[in-house]
């Protein structure tokens, strides 16, 4: 036990660690403390998936949603993983829809989308050498982008007998009231 914790000051770490309880804020600022609501909305997530990816209940979800829950740092970058997104999204309101962050890796994910249609369609060498190069830039960049492919060719519809993502994974019923 370090000083601290023997004055009194700080709880040991065991009791923390596994503190699940959500405390409102002691201040109750008008502002809040965090926007784990909002960035939840903004990356079109209901809050049953968010349960899911956190292994806790729909209704602990919605307490550590409160903008005023007192919440433990671990906690937050828990949320952060499971939304995908920076902290700092989650500790206040951005700016615009985007964090800076957020838009410069979807500028990046358009750029590499092109990148990779120019060197599936290009006609000579010398353009797919180009499309490679550009490419191999964009992987030193940002390295998760290996797997993305291509925009679709332009024109390619369903015939009548395919059937879209939304026919091959109905969604069911109850989602919409799971949802809210």
């Amino acid at each position: 036990m370090d000083e601290a914790e023997q004055i009194g000051h700080l709880p040991p770490f065991d009791d923390i660690s596994n503190d699940t309880n959500i405390r409102p804020a002691s201040n109750r600022s008008a502002k809040g403390l965090q926007k784990l609501n909002s960035a939840r909305r903004r990356q079109g997530l209901s809050i049953r998936c968010v349960a899911q990816r956190l292994g806790r209940t729909v209704s602990e979800v919605r307490a550590q949603e409160d903008e005023r829950a007192d919440m433990l740092v671990s906690e937050l970058y828990r949320w952060q993983a499971a939304l995908e997104v920076p902290v700092e999204e989650l500790l206040e309101e951005p700016e615009d829809a985007l964090s800076t962050m957020v838009s410069m890796r979807a500028q990046l994910l358009k750029v590499m989308k092109t990148a990779m249609a120019m060197r599936r369609q290009a006609r000579s060498e010398a353009e797919r050498r180009l499309a490679r190069l550009l490419t191999e830039q964009l992987l030193e960049i940002m390295p998760e982008l290996k797997e993305v492919s291509g925009w679709p060719a332009v024109g390619h519809r369903r015939r009548a007998d395919e059937v879209g993502r939304i026919g091959e994974n109905p969604i069911s019923e109850d989602w919409l009231h799971e949802a809210s």
